[in-house]
Formats: structure tokens, sequence, C-alpha cells
């Protein structure tokens, strides 16, 4: 499907020169004098090689068709990361370089967007927040404010944090799973 560039979006898929690429992120610029143009950072899913390309605004670039349906995380083996389609119950297997960095925040169980492209996974969405466990964490420091101090944490999923001083060992707390930056202290 053509569209144009000023209108990609990042997550959207390319079809460039007969290869696929995830859209990292899409910026337009307005110059005063000059013709506007949209700036797309992409990653080559082939090979996980990024690439810039600047586009006039009104150029035309081919979106791949891809199917997005929500996939429940099962478990992770040598072969990737396996989800199954609630709807039908197939099983599709994920590569470990489609998920990143993203992988840490897989949880059991864990509803997800896979985006398909002829029967393989190109793209994975993650819920925007988990919720996981301090495991280790600093004491605080006499006299530091509750507002504007934070303190390393270490999570159960192994990755580092800041957390406010009140926040303690075996506290659950809520982590956005875009930078894992703390959010709040879970409900539960």
């Amino acid at each position: 499907m053509r569209v144009i560039a000023s209108s990609v979006r990042k997550g959207n898929i390319l079809e460039i020169d007969g290869r696929l690429y995830a859209v990292i992120s899409a910026e337009s610029f307005f110059p005063g004098k000059g013709t506007p143009t949209t700036q797309i950072d992409m990653r080559r899913i082939s090979d996980g090689v990024k690439t810039t390309q600047r586009y006039k605004t009104t150029e035309q670039v081919e979106r791949a068709h891809v199917e997005d349906r929500p996939y429940t995380f099962l478990y992770e083996d040598g072969d990737g990361f396996h989800f199954m389609n609630k709807e039908n119950y197939d099983q599709i297997a994920v590569s470990k370089d489609v998920l990143g960095d993203q992988a840490v925040y897989l949880q059991p169980e864990m509803e997800c967007m896979l985006s398909v492209f002829e029967g393989n996974a190109v793209a994975i969405d993650l819920p925007q927040r988990v919720t996981l466990q301090v495991v280790e964490t600093q004491a605080v420091v006499k006299g530091q404010t509750a507002s504007s101090s934070y303190k390393p944490a270490m999570l159960s999923n192994g990755v580092k944090t800041l957390v406010p001083p009140h926040i303690e060992a075996g506290t659950r707390i809520v982590v956005m799973t875009a930078d894992g930056a703390y959010c709040e202290r879970a409900k539960d």
C-alpha cells in the first residue's frame, strides 16, 4: 500500500527495494524556505542494520501489509520466544533480534501485539507498563528530600532503575517498558 512519507509513524513496516524495514522514528521538517521533508530512521528486519532516509513529505513510500494481532507470551527457549494466538491457538516463535532490549520485560501470560508478515513476526509492541519487584536497593541517606532525589534499585528481571527513597527491597513497582523508568508503586 502506497502512503505519503509524512504519514509514516514509529512501528510501521516499510518495503523498500524488496526488503522490509521497521520504522524507529519519523520526523517531518517544514523549513521557512524550501521543500518540506520527512526523515525516517529505520531498521532492516532481515539483519538489523539501521539506516536513515529523507523524503519529500508528499513523496510516496510502500507500506508493507502486516497483520497486527494480540498474542500471549508462553515461554523462551533456544529457538526464541514463543507466543500463542488466543483465537486459533496457533503458536509463533519470535527471534531475539525482533524483541531486542524489550525481552527483559516479558512475563508469562503477557498480552502483546505482534506484527506478522507472511507468517513471520517482524515487530512486537509490549504493554506500556509492567509490574516488577525491587530485589535490591540502597538505604536512604538522611537529609534527602523525597521530591527530587532518587536512588538506584535492581529489579526482579535484572534491570537497574531509579526509585524514590521510600521504596525498599521487596516492594512491587510499576515501570515503563520503553525505558525502564519508575512510574508508581504497584496497587496489589
